[in-house]
């Protein structure tokens, strides 16, 4: 990798503490704008691991606001969507913040160049009835399935990501209390709370744990005994979706946490105790779940009523 990209890559990484997968991305977004000032138009998208032109900082010192919002444009030309511009443009934002910082340009031409604006879909929610049945159909008389039940348990009570789930250590569990201390992004910890029906689940689990022979302290193991991936816990959701709900589809981890939240609010939850339990640094990002139950209200008046 070039000088300048890894020194951002180092910068993400340890300053800002972002995750593996966005300095990826942050690079690769860079990467691609050098690409394209480079080449114009004609830049083409590289495949991963493929060999690019060198980094020229020189290149990349000169550009203006102009070049950047050309380079948006383009993007979106090229089929992408607002939403992968907007990160394009965050990761240029920082690359050349980085250089401002450290005293190798006196502007950043990305700071004054607008984000696209982004539709706000509103996230897919279960029902109690469908939660229940997803959530109750892993077979008991199975350790796999008694896994399973725990780890449907623990993401639907305490609403944590899919990577917080897959990174609990024993320690981090308080069966007693009903509490998880979870790392989150950027390494932020947190308490999440397990409600009665995921505590016991787990309980059971962790009596029928040792047989799959872990020899590390992962809560949740895979049949070998190794730590249960993210990608193993989408799978385990969309088994049991496909099972009991054939008709929903798109049915992940995410879903679970969306679900969490909504059911919360429309109890009369209060957001900012939400926001809390999601580990949001923003209050704008939960309050998407308000709509999510101002639309679930709409819905009950236009049935119920026999004007609407």
């Amino acid at each position: 990798m070039d000088a300048p990209l890894q020194q951002f890559v180092r910068y993400l990484a340890s300053e800002r503490e972002f995750s593996a997968h966005t300095v990826r991305a942050y690079a690769n977004d860079v990467a691609q704008f050098h690409d394209y000032l480079e080449n114009g138009p004609a830049a083409r998208r590289r495949e991963s691991g493929e060999e690019r032109p060198p980094v020229r900082i020189e290149r990349l010192a000169a550009a203006n606001r102009n070049d950047v919002r050309a380079f948006l444009a383009h993007v979106q030309t090229a089929g992408g969507n607002a939403r992968t511009s907007a990160r394009k443009l965050a990761a240029i934002r920082a690359f050349y913040a980085l250089l401002v910082k450290r005293g190798a340009l006196e502007a950043n031409p990305a700071e004054l160049v607008r984000s696209p604006k982004l539709s706000r879909d509103l996230p897919d929610v279960l029902s109690i009835p469908e939660v229940t049945a997803l959530i109750e159909a892993p077979d008991a008389s199975d350790p796999l399935g008694v896994r399973d039940r725990a780890v449907l348990e623990t993401l639907y009570s305490s609403g944590i990501r899919c990577a917080e789930l897959a990174g609990l250590s024993l320690q981090d569990v308080d069966l007693v209390g009903g509490t998880l201390l979870v790392t989150g992004k950027r390494r932020k910890q947190r308490i999440a709370h397990l409600g009665s029906y995921a505590v016991r689940a787990v309980r059971d689990y962790l009596a029928v744990r040792d047989g799959f022979a872990p020899g590390h302290a992962r809560v949740f193991v895979n049949f070998r005994g190794g730590p249960l991936t993210t990608r193993s816990v989408q799978r385990i959701i969309e088994k049991y979706a496909r099972q009991v709900l054939p008709g929903r589809t798109e049915i992940s981890p995410h879903t679970l946490r969306h679900t969490f939240a909504t059911h919360m609010l429309n109890a009369g939850a209060d957001l900012r105790v939400v926001q809390e339990l999601l580990g949001h640094a923003s209050l704008s990002s939960t309050q998407i779940y308000t709509h999510v139950g101002i639309d679930r209200l709409k819905q009950v008046y236009r049935d119920a009523h026999p004007h609407a």
